[in-house]
């Protein structure tokens, strides 16, 4: 979708700052083999910040959003579907030092070294075909502190989200908190990092053979690496178990190999390939039914101004695929997207849903434009 940015600063120097910034966007989609071929939709998002700066390098800063849309979706003189959602999209608060920062409400948290296919996308669902990056946030509390060799801990409480995210097989309970942390360490031409997470999850999916829980405690830990020696190399996995027999949802493995490497032809193009292994079984380990992912990504810039780039997805067991080339081109005053996309339908469980691309089946077509202001 387009962006429109609106930006206005009033400060004390060295002292405080006040911001007000507002984007919006636009997207018409085409795709033939949707009962309602084509959608409109609009996005509005402003921000408000503040930020007061106190002594010793330490900061206090506020910022709000809300996320404002409305989507048509319709066939020609013929049926239309209208909806429109208003949500608040971040709302946090964060006191930060020059080596902490602690940041408290409605927010974004990321980490892990994949790019397309993560098993470590424990708390958003960006989609790595959207040009904007949007996600939910999360209801929490999140601290870190950066230590002098670049190592770094993180520490987190969040309470209050119930909304799958990331690879999630099972919604959360959210009546009760969520916790975990994470350390991230500096390795000689790399970094490598643990990741712990403890949440309660709902099985609402009762059948003859499994009972009904509604409340499922869950514990998740995962180990990163990512290195640069001539290539980019990383290595993400994860596995997730719960304490209650919910059948083959009981524990699940999943782990991402990638690689990447920019060849200098013309402007430079960089090649992405990333694999994905995932299992998911009532006994840990077992490796009965494993499911094997490919997703590749080249990306060429067109001088200063465009550039082009593709995403393809390859299930290896269902021998469906989704396919996504998108244009870029940077204009006077705004930013144009031409995309292109097929959506086999067998992948909406890998590839991420923040967005409505996978709404589509099959080829399609879509326009965004991105105003500056």
């Amino acid at each position: 979708m387009g962006i429109v940015l609106l930006a206005l600063s009033f400060s004390s120097p060295g002292q405080s700052a006040f911001s007000f910034e507002g984007q919006a966007s636009a997207v018409s989609n085409f795709s033939p083999r949707n009962d309602l071929e084509w959608l409109l939709g609009f996005r509005y998002i402003p921000e408000v910040g503040y930020q007061l700066n106190l002594n010793r390098g330490k900061s206090l800063t506020f910022m709000a959003s809300v996320n404002v849309e409305g989507n048509m979706m319709f066939q020609p003189f013929d049926e239309y579907e209208i909806e429109g959602d208003f949500n608040p999209y971040r709302i946090w608060g964060r006191y930060a030092g020059e080596q902490y920062e602690v940041r408290l409400g409605l927010q974004k948290i990321d980490f892990g070294s994949a790019t397309i296919l993560r098993p470590l996308q424990w708390f958003n669902q960006m989609d790595p075909r959207d040009p904007l990056r949007m996600t939910n946030g999360v209801y929490g509390a999140l601290g870190r502190y950066y230590f002098l060799n670049n190592a770094n801990v993180w520490a987190w409480i969040l309470y209050g989200n119930e909304k799958r995210r990331g690879l999630d097989a099972l919604e959360t309970y959210y009546q009760h908190p969520e916790f975990g942390g994470r350390i991230q360490y500096p390795l000689p031409h790399g970094e490598v990092a643990l990741s712990y997470h403890h949440r309660t999850a709902r099985y609402l999916t009762p059948s003859e053979f499994q009972p009904y829980w509604e409340q499922v405690p869950e514990n998740r830990i995962g180990l990163d690496g990512k290195w640069d020696v001539e290539i980019g190399l990383w290595v993400e996995a994860s596995h997730i178990h719960k304490s209650r027999n919910v059948g083959s949802l009981t524990n699940q493995t999943l782990m991402n190999l990638g690689m990447d490497y920019t060849f200098l032809w013309g402007n430079g193009l960089n090649v992405l390939v990333e694999h994905l292994f995932m299992d998911a079984d009532e006994k840990a380990f077992q490796f009965n039914e494993s499911i094997h992912f490919t997703a590749t990504s080249l990306s060429y810039p067109l001088g200063l101004f465009g550039n082009m780039s593709s995403l393809l997805y390859y299930d290896w067991n269902a021998g469906g695929f989704n396919f996504f080339v998108n244009y870029q081109r940077q204009l006077k005053t705004m930013t144009g997207y031409l995309m292109a996309f097929y959506n086999s339908g067998n992948q909406q469980g890998v590839v991420q849903t923040s967005g409505d691309l996978n709404l589509f089946k099959g080829p399609g077509l879509r326009l965004m434009l991105v105003y500056h202001h």
